[in-house]
This record gives structure tokens, sequence and C-alpha cells, in this order.
């Protein structure tokens, strides 16, 4: 396969000279972790809620109930792409 430098051209150098499998097992992989990532702070968010109980203001409690519900939210959206490359 001959490949010719073209300035303008974005090439995914992945696809380029690994093949299609060992690219979605490399996402595949980067998509867990993030999802793993995401579930941690929501359950770290939920987990500082309950420590804080009463401490916490009403403001200070809506921010965290929607900064756990964003990061369930990243964590779901990682692994719907992963559920749609494996059924690509």
């Amino acid at each position: 396969m001959r490949v010719y430098f073209q300035p303008n051209l974005l090439i995914d150098w992945r696809r380029l000279f690994m093949g299609d499998d060992v690219k979605k097992a490399v996402d595949d992989a980067k998509d867990a972790m993030h999802e793993v990532k995401h579930r941690s702070e929501a359950e770290i968010e939920k987990a500082k809620r309950e420590i804080a109980g009463d401490d916490m203001t009403a403001g200070e409690k809506v921010k965290s109930v929607v900064h756990e519900d964003v990061e369930r939210t990243k964590a779901e959206i990682d692994k719907a792409k992963r559920e749609v490359r494996d059924k690509a």
C-alpha cells in the first residue's frame, strides 16, 4: 500500500496501520475507562452529600445532584458509544 503525503487531508493513522478490529478494541478500552471514571465521580458526589448531610446548603445540594447526574449521563454516553461500535 502506498501512502502519499497530502497536507490538507486528515488521515486516521490508527486505521491506516492497524486493523479495524484493533482500532475498535483500543476505542472500546478508552470508552470503558472513561465510563468507569464518570461513574466513580458520580458515586463520590453522592457520598459527599451523604457525609455532609445537613451541613450543605440547599444550593450546594442541588449543585451536587446536578453534577452527579451529569457524570452518570457521561458514563451512559461512553457505554452507548461502545455498544454502537460493537454492533457496526
